[in-house]
């Protein structure tokens, strides 16, 4: 007897009503996309359940890759046998010696078939007794136990788990529409696009680069951060917006204290076009309420107004260890704090406007044609499409 199966629980998806079939279909596509370098494997649906069939694949290396599928709330390796008392025995027994540091366990059994013999609870009591009179050194412990034993009877066979892996939870990726991240190679942005992902939003990226005051290396910093998020969804396309002689005209022609301000407008008014152009319904932004002067409410009221695509901003309550502690977990800080500046740390003014006013920034932008610089800017942007499968980027013009 082996585990034969991954048993796969979610938890919001199925309060979606007539729509839980939408999602299902969707998180059953991102396993198996994740899963491609496993052929033999198989992926199914049962009521409340999707199951993974090994086809006598190590469980493990599955399951590493699934635990980071957004929809996913656990995952467990289960023996399937037949709605027969003995097999279940046999394989409850199996499942709790598998787990050979157990000092107490406890059986939690659930019907999904109704019409299976005997209450759970009844279950609960006989199996117990079975395990404890064919183990040694092992004891019950209903409350914390080491083990738990958990067996699902459901309408073509029984499941049988001892083990639970935590997953991430969420939406998954691709049900919550598209949105456009800005992503600048520090800790906040790639943070923010994993909790968009959460929510089940495909992610595509745009960088505002500057070179010669920014390197190759800033721009393959950006990459690399694009490359993490691949691991919690699928592709990402980061366009690669050249911003040198932009920022030169916004720095020679507006006053210091507007320019932070002006030039993120600019970057709101050509992300709006790449969204346009690629069907994109918003932006996401790593914005977090007064951490900077940018992002101050006054800032974000200037800047919002040059668009009206809902721009989405998860960190916006979140204090810096908050941020920090995420970006840890999904492997981004230590990419982030590489020292290779980006376009608005470069181009940084001594003393930004915290609260500008709407009217303020209008009349000095109105001194100023920038849109031939932007017409240049969108027709010079190139695409780096990142996988998760292939580290290595490929570069296509924007058409």
């Amino acid at each position: 007897m082996q585990y034969d199966h991954i048993l796969i629980r979610y938890g919001e998806i199925g309060l979606k009503g007539n729509n839980t079939r939408f999602f299902l279909n969707r998180l059953q596509k991102n396993i198996e996309r994740k899963l491609q370098d496993f052929p033999q494997i198989h992926v199914q649906q049962t009521q409340g359940r999707l199951f993974i069939l090994l086809n006598g694949h190590d469980p493990e290396p599955i399951i590493a890759k699934c635990k980071n599928i957004f929809g996913i709330y656990s995952l467990s390796t289960a023996i399937k046998v037949d709605n027969e008392m003995e097999a279940i025995k046999e394989a409850a027994l199996y499942a709790l010696k598998s787990n050979a540091d157990a000092e107490t366990f406890k059986v939690n059994v659930r019907r999904v078939n109704k019409s299976f013999p005997g209450r759970s609870q009844d279950m609960n009591q006989m199996l117990g007794g079975h395990l404890l009179r064919n183990t040694t050194g092992i004891t019950v412990n209903v409350h914390h136990p080491d083990v738990e034993v958990q067996v699902e009877i459901r309408n073509k066979a029984t499941y049988v788990t001892s083990q639970k892996t935590k997953g991430l939870g969420g939406l998954p990726v691709g049900t919550g529409g598209k949105s456009l991240l800005l992503l600048s190679g520090g800790i906040d942005s790639p943070v923010a696009g994993y909790l968009a992902m959460k929510r089940g939003v495909q992610v595509d990226a745009i960088h505002f680069h500057s070179p010669p005051f920014t390197s190759e290396r800033a721009k393959q910093k950006v990459i690399d951060l694009a490359e993490k998020l691949t691991v919690y969804g699928n592709e990402v396309r980061i366009h690669m917006v050249p911003f040198t002689k932009l920022q030169q005209a916004i720095f020679k022609d507006i006053p210091d204290r507007y320019t932070m301000t002006i030039m993120r407008r600019i970057m709101m008014r050509i992300s709006e076009r790449v969204s346009e152009q690629e069907s994109i319904l918003s932006m996401t932004t790593g914005e977090n309420l007064g951490q900077v002067a940018s992002q101050t409410m006054g800032s974000m009221n200037a800047i919002n107004e040059v668009t009206n695509y809902p721009i989405l901003r998860p960190l916006i309550t979140m204090d810096k260890e908050e941020i920090i502690k995420i970006s840890e977990q999904i492997d981004t800080y230590d990419i982030s704090i590489r020292p290779f500046e980006d376009c608005c740390t470069v181009f940084m003014p001594k003393a930004p406007k915290t609260n500008p006013t709407r009217e303020k920034v209008n009349y000095f932008e109105s001194q100023v044609d920038f849109s031939d610089l932007i017409a240049e800017a969108l027709a010079g942007i190139e695409v780096v499409t990142v996988t998760d499968a292939d580290a290595d980027a490929s570069f296509s013009d924007l058409l």
